[in-house]
């Protein structure tokens, strides 16, 4: 499983950047990270109850809160902060972030949602 070397949070940018042991580099934006949050209020308690998470385009994170030795927990300025952020998850949201951000992009789309805040 990869770790991270180094985690920076770029506020100005709204980014949260990870150079991970086995030399990759994530930068994720908060927007990102808070509609793939792997949070229960996102990603429901089973299969097919997940949530379009819409109106987040100016989030920023708030705190970084390490979860022993495995994970972050992240504080967004909406308030939501119930997502432990594993190293793994962390690295996939990274290595997936292109055909994920697309998948999202389309899902709000078909919902006649928006990443503006109402």
């Amino acid at each position: 499983m990869p770790t991270p070397v180094e985690i920076r949070l770029r506020r100005a940018e709204q980014r949260l950047d990870i150079t991970f042991d086995d030399g990759f580099l994530a930068q994720l934006p908060a927007e990102y990270l808070r509609v793939e949050s792997p949070s229960a209020e996102v990603q429901g308690h089973g299969p097919g109850q997940r949530k379009t998470v819409a109106g987040r385009r100016h989030v920023g994170i708030m705190a970084i809160e390490p979860v022993g030795q495995y994970a972050v927990r992240l504080q967004f300025d909406d308030l939501h902060d119930t997502g432990i952020y594993s190293w793994e998850f962390l690295h996939q949201l990274g290595r997936e972030q292109e055909a994920r951000w697309a998948a999202y992009l389309a899902e709000l789309k078909a919902k006649g949602l928006s990443r503006d805040p109402r």
